[in-house]
């Protein structure tokens, strides 16, 4: 469990990150889930938009992805989240929160 002060160290590191998935109106497949595993390994933190033509709110798909992901939640403002899990690599630039 994130405490707020990395919370918020986290969320300064997100802003100038771009979303490299997006949850459309097929909610969110096996595959995705996958692929955002792979993501987190190599970079720790990542960003994801929420389309507009989905039945999923930012919240609801953040809280769903981190469920199947063993990820913390970071932050989820418009149609947009962030999640956070420390990567097993040795290889990775860890984030020090």
């Amino acid at each position: 469990m994130l405490t707020s002060s990395q919370r918020a160290k986290l969320r300064s590191l997100a802003q100038n990150l771009d979303p490299i998935y997006h949850v459309g109106k097929n909610g969110i497949a096996d595959n995705m889930v996958a692929d955002i595993c792979a993501a987190l390994e190599a970079h720790e933190l990542i960003k994801i938009a929420v389309l507009r033509n989905s039945d999923m709110s930012a919240k609801d798909a953040m809280n769903e992805m981190c469920a199947l992901t063993d990820a913390q939640p970071v932050t989820a403002i418009g149609n947009k989240f962030v999640i956070y899990r420390r990567s097993s690599r040795e290889d990775v630039e860890h984030i020090e929160i």
